[in-house]
């Protein structure tokens, strides 16, 4: 078991024996520490001899000698010869020295791990010396995701935390200091010292209160982890602030955030990025959610609900790109990133020349993705972009009756506990917007009653016309080619009456030719496995969320336990996929694999986690498909997604 430590190897000499490119991969690791490099090897890779030049390190091209290890703090022995490398370590220990031998890690003292540096700011990354490759994605990944503005952040808490260590008596600071560190990124970055003086004393006289009558006890909010996320829920939690109610935020990742190698329609679950949220207000982790309230599905579970819709930000969808002014300027084949089947569909109906491709991930990487040219523009939604305050070179909102915004898009929702009255009436207060709550509640009226799930291709948006509240909608078919679109208006003054106007437009998508294109949406998406039979191996006797998940995209699927007879069904047919949702299932599963090795077609095999696909594996069915987790959504959704490439035309 590793021990994680942090060494300051400052002026401290580090000895690297070896001249090739293991050994210049480490040298430059140990620079980039501080340390003072000594390399000897019989020949040394000219990056390597420049390297030290640079740094003013010492190169000696000759054979290692144990002379070598004296006055240094550590050794790395990074030869292509294990023998000169036992004696590199050896030699070490006898000496004090701590020692990395590059080709056996559990061999030496320590390793070195990915290091990735933004500012003040160090992340290190350890795969147990399992992939190396691994490492290197998630040091790239904590580059994108981590850019120069939370070094910059880090230096202005640090600046904050020297002013309350010298204002504030040591009770007080932790509360200020929490808080502090909450504020966007972005915020935080571009502070002078003044600026941050200035937002250390605002927040002391902040969480003391002017009236400490009405003060209450602090609350906590379930939000997602991402910018745009930590900003909406900011925006919440200082509205409540202002009435005397303090709240910590808890990061939650949801199945949307972690599954980003697939297309969210592929991923094969509604509320995506809700539904952990969802748990953690169940169990007590969370008291409300802040949610953009175009990820919530058209209706809630029984013991959840909204409480207040906040003030809209631009609803619009915009066109994004750094090499072309306009939508319309883009040349035949382009490529257009989006995630929405709705914007794919909407954008195909005005220009079906253009190439639609899928992107994932937050708002600041897809725009580090079109920066690096890997798109020739992206669709994202203004309210975005405006909270985050980014965008492209060309930044272009489509006008709403181009593309048909997504059902309350731009709007936040906050949602607590069905029975979670007074904080229920905080909120309301310190949040709700009566018009922008009137039109929210006319889109989903109508997408619940279109029983459409936030990646149906279905757009509505509503906005007040004088007294009047007009809303329009379109449903598309994914490659633009039909179109239903209607719009409607009438005076809303109520929530019923909003609700009314929904159902009202519903209807009349419904009977202009939406219901056969939401069939059509239906059968390649809802129903991607029909025909194709399931072998579900299982341990235990009870009900299985995964069976009926998987009949309810149209699969036939026949359960077997260890004790089971035989199916008839499958002295017939040879079962298109095998799962084994647990190591214990492939043992129960032991009589159908002895017969399934005789047949000629193999079935494919899925599995849920690491245990489970080497147990497949040991049996001699190796796992053709492997969910990162165990998951039930995380599991249909690769499921899914497989059988719908290898039915694709």
């Amino acid at each position: 078991m590793a021990f994680p430590i942090t060494l300051h190897p400052v002026g401290r000499r580090a000895l690297v024996v070896g001249g090739g490119p293991v050994a210049l991969r480490k040298a430059t690791a140990l620079a980039e520490s501080g340390a003072v490099l000594r390399v000897v090897a019989p020949h040394a890779l000219a990056e390597l001899r420049d390297l030290l030049k640079r740094i003013g390190g010492e190169t000696i091209e000759r054979e290692y000698g144990p002379e070598d290890l004296d006055g240094c703090l550590l050794a790395v022995a990074a030869t292509g010869d294990e023998r000169v490398n036992d004696r590199v370590v050896d030699d070490a220990r006898a000496r004090g020295v701590l020692a990395c031998d590059a080709m056996h890690p559990a061999r030496g003292d320590f390793t070195m791990q990915a290091v990735v540096r933004v500012g003040d700011l160090t992340f290190t990354i350890d795969t147990g010396t399992a992939s190396p490759a691994f490492a290197k994605r998630l040091a790239r990944e904590l580059r994108e995701r981590f850019g120069e503005g939370y070094g910059a952040a880090a230096k202005t808490l640090g600046r904050m935390r020297t002013y309350v260590k010298a204002v504030l008596a040591a009770p007080e600071r932790a509360g200020v200091l929490q808080t502090l560190a909450e504020l966007p990124i972005e915020r935080l970055a571009t502070m002078n010292p003044a600026q941050a003086e200035h937002e250390v004393e605002e927040t002391i006289e902040r969480l003391r209160g002017h009236d400490d009558a009405h003060a209450t006890s602090a609350v906590v909010c379930a939000s997602r982890a991402s910018a745009l996320a930590m900003t909406q829920a900011r925006e919440v939690a200082a509205r409540l602030a202002a009435r005397g109610t303090a709240t910590t935020i808890l990061n939650i990742t949801t199945t949307g955030d972690r599954v980003q190698d697939r297309a969210l329609a592929a991923i094969g679950a509604e509320s995506l990025f809700v539904k952990e949220l969802e748990n953690a207000l169940r169990d007590g982790r969370a008291d409300y959610a802040v949610h953009s309230c175009k990820d919530l599905p058209s209706s809630l579970p029984g013991d959840m609900r909204i409480v207040a819709i906040s003030t809209r930000e631009d609803p619009r969808d915009a066109f994004c790109s750094d090499r072309y002014e306009t939508f319309a300027a883009l040349p035949a084949g382009a490529r257009v990133g989006t995630s929405s089947l709705r914007r794919r569909a909407q954008l195909a109906a005005v220009r079906s020349d253009l190439s639609y491709v899928d992107i994932r991930g937050n708002v600041d990487s897809r725009l580090r993705k079109l920066r690096d040219g890997e798109y020739d523009a992206i669709v994202l939604a203004m309210a975005g972009l405006n909270r985050l305050r980014l965008q492209a070179r060309y930044t272009v909102p489509f006008a709403v009756d181009e593309i048909v915004p997504a059902v309350a898009q731009g709007a936040l929702a906050v949602e607590t506990r069905a029975n979670d009255e007074p904080l229920a009436a905080s909120l309301r207060e310190a949040v709700n917007d009566s018009v922008a709550e009137l039109a929210v509640t006319c889109e989903r009226a109508a997408l619940e009653a279109l029983q459409g799930g936030c990646q149906a291709p279905i757009g509505i948006h509503a906005v007040y016309r004088n007294e009047d509240l007009v809303v329009r909608g379109v449903i598309a078919s994914l490659d633009g080619s039909r179109i239903a679109a209607g719009l409607l208006s009438a005076p809303v003054s109520t929530t019923d009456e909003a609700r009314s106007l929904g159902l009202a437009l519903a209807r009349a998508l419904r009977d202009g030719g939406g219901l056969d294109i939401l069939a059509e949406h239906a059968r390649p998406q809802g129903r991607p496995l029909a025909g194709t039979l399931i072998v579900l191996a299982r341990t235990q006797a009870r009900p299985s969320g995964i069976a009926a998940a998987l009949r309810a995209d149209g699969a036939e699927v026949v359960e077997f336990r260890k004790d089971d007879p035989m199916p008839a069904l499958l002295e017939a047919r040879v079962p298109d996929l095998l799962i084994f949702p647990s190591s214990g299932s492939v043992a129960a599963a032991s009589a159908l694999l002895h017969d399934l090795r005789h047949l000629e077609r193999r079935p494919t095999v899925a599995t849920m986690g690491p245990e489970s696909s080497a147990a497949a594996l040991a049996a001699g069915f190796a796992p053709d498909l492997v969910a990162p987790d165990a998951a039930i959504d995380t599991l249909v959704g690769v499921v899914r997604e497989h059988f719908l490439e290898s039915n694709a035309p």
